[in-house]
């Protein structure tokens, strides 16, 4: 009778696909909430909420801890993944200042990950999401930088991210330049594709409306606590129209529901740089 004995390394890369394909679903998640109460919200049904508004909506459904527990794994799953994917570059983004500039932003998306796991530990009352409101020196660090004269500019150099993000969001969806990485046939592409691009330029679009908001707000915001996807869908409400654009962008938020989604099923998932 043979016997068969997987190999350590189609171990780790069975490991790291689960964990690229959980992060996506889980992203997708978290923003099929959003999207949804946008368009609530638009209708008057409702109010908007950001990332985190979404995971208390969770708690609040029938088995909601279990929920978020699922969500707490496939949120580090994520952040865990794209960390990977910034150190071990297996899309081959490169070393020049676009591929670095993309590889930072892989990070920045990491950072943000992790905290939105780490606030989902604290909803479910863990001792290490608790453990979060410990200061220490950092917070002593922190303090005497924003105690600077000029912290508050800080602000305009804040707003420069979310502003790169939409930017790169937009032209990734009108370019279509996701496809690549897709593994799927013509038939699922159809709807794939038009979804998909609707789910990333509405991403972008609200990216953009953070950005506008720190660069025509300037000194009322904090440096620590700028803008977020919530207050950005409420400035939405606040223009002419804007229960319509609210109502849009809610619906692309959806989208880009779906298309997280469908990157959990179809995404080309390269494991061998990380595994070599």
């Amino acid at each position: 009778m043979q016997t068969h004995v997987l190999h350590p390394k189609g171990e780790l890369s069975r490991g790291i696909v689960w964990l690229a394909r959980s992060g996506y679903a889980a992203r997708g998640v978290v923003y099929l909430i959003i999207g949804a109460f946008a368009f609530l919200a638009a209708s008057g049904n409702g109010d908007t909420v950001g990332t985190e508004g979404a995971l208390v909506q969770l708690l609040g459904q029938p088995f909601g801890e279990t929920l978020l527990w699922i969500m707490v794994v496939g949120l580090a799953a994520y952040a865990t993944w794209r960390l990977t994917q910034a150190i071990t570059d297996p899309e081959n983004h490169g070393t020049d200042a676009k591929g670095l500039a993309i590889r930072a932003g892989l990070i920045g998306s990491a950072t943000t990950y992790s905290l939105l796991a780490l606030f989902t530990l604290g909803l479910l009352g863990s001792s290490l999401g608790q453990s979060q409101d410990g200061g220490g020196g950092g917070g002593d660090f922190l303090s005497g930088l924003l105690g600077w004269r000029f912290s508050n500019y800080l602000v305009y150099l804040v707003a420069l991210i979310p502003l790169g993000v939409g930017i790169a969001h937009i032209i990734k969806g009108w370019k279509a330049k996701f496809e690549r990485y897709f593994y799927a046939s013509e038939q699922v592409m159809r709807w794939v594709r038009p979804i998909s691009r609707a789910g990333l330029i509405a991403r972008g679009a609200a990216f953009l409306v953070v950005a506008g908001m720190l660069f025509s707000g300037g000194r009322r915001y904090e440096p620590t606590q700028p803008p977020g996807l919530e207050d950005a869908l409420n400035a939405l409400q606040t223009l002419p129209f804007g229960t319509f654009w609210l109502a849009l962008v809610g619906i692309g938020l959806i989208a880009f529901a779906l298309y997280s989604l469908s990157e959990a099923i179809w995404r080309r998932i390269d494991t061998a740089a990380v595994v070599g």
